[in-house]
């Protein structure tokens, strides 16, 4: 598969029928919206959900560390990048769930390959042409696609604000809406912080707006938004106060009817692998099963292929 076509495949919605429902449920699913956030280049995990009770953390990043008085602190041993003041309002009511360690089993960290395992939810010496969301049967789903990059703060605000409105007009439609929002500029080899902060908050602030015009129409119970990037970065900053290509990394799910709180397991900074990356503790298909689950009542297996359990993120 060439660049090309993996593009093309990427931003496809449903062009496969399969048997979705499962035969011993019968409910109607209660999402009626899927937000995917995509942070394009790899976020950096360990500065966005910060370890502020692990020294190691302060030694692996002497310039780059978040210090526990700046950070958002969210319990005894974990606080947030200050720039993601705009999630703790969703924090507060218990509708933002972080699943901290998503990853895979020998992950890769070329930025196309990491991105085609994601969109396809294969494994890693897998190749697939379909994209995961394709497999689906969703012949009512809507799709908008808007992106923004870091050096444009009102785009990312704009497409959440666009999506609101696909949200709430799509609620007489039926079906799921289906949404992809993009920010760009997540590779932050050198210099880091002032543009890792600026992106943070970017996405704090849109999805703050999205959730304020979800609640006005009676819209974000039924609304599920959850983020995806290719991979984190290094524990370890590097020489030009960057952080390089890493693997495992927290994803935030937020929507009326998430159970918030943590998931997963905290980073294990004293168990890097061989290339300092953190480890996975959450396969990051169980995402992708918790959003069949949640928007068409799928079976897992039917679509990606294997069982994957749904976190218990969304409330029935």
């Amino acid at each position: 598969m060439n660049r090309r076509e993996f593009l093309s495949i990427a931003s496809v919605v449903a062009v496969q029928p399969v048997a979705l429902c499962r035969a011993s449920e019968a409910r109607r699913p209660l999402t009626r919206a899927l937000v995917l956030v995509d942070f394009n280049g790899g976020n950096d995990g360990l500065n966005t959900v910060i370890p502020i009770a692990d020294p190691r953390y302060y030694a692996l990043r002497p310039t780059l560390a978040i210090s526990r008085d700046h950070a958002l602190r969210i319990d005894e041993r974990t606080g947030l990048h200050p720039s993601l003041r705009g999630l703790m309002s969703a924090w507060q009511a218990g509708e933002c769930a972080i699943v901290q360690g998503v990853g895979y089993a020998r992950p890769n960290r070329s930025h196309y390959r990491a991105q085609q395992i994601w969109h396809t939810a294969s494994e890693a010496d897998e190749y697939r042409r379909d994209a995961w969301l394709a497999r689906v049967q969703a012949p009512q789903t809507a799709m908008v696609h808007p992106a923004s990059t870091p050096f444009d703060t009102r785009s990312f605000t704009a497409s959440c604000e666009a999506a609101a409105h696909v949200i709430a007009a799509n609620r007489a439609q039926g079906g799921v809406a289906l949404i992809r929002l993009t920010l760009d500029g997540f590779d932050t080899h050198q210099h880091q912080a002032a543009r890792h902060a600026a992106l943070l908050a970017q996405f704090a602030d849109g999805i703050a707006l999205l959730r304020a015009a979800l609640l006005a129409t009676d819209d974000w119970r039924s609304t599920l938004v959850m983020t995806r990037s290719e991979f984190g970065r290094s524990a370890r900053e590097n020489d030009t106060r960057g952080t390089d290509h890493g693997a495992a990394a927290p994803q935030f799910m937020l929507g009326g009817a998430v159970r918030g709180g943590l998931f997963g397991e905290a980073p294990r900074l004293d168990a890097l692998d061989a290339e300092g990356g953190l480890t996975a503790a959450v396969d990051f298909r169980r995402l992708c099963a918790t959003a069949l689950d949640a928007c068409w009542n799928a079976n897992a297996a039917d679509v990606l292929g294997r069982p994957f359990a749904p976190l218990p993120v969304v409330r029935a």
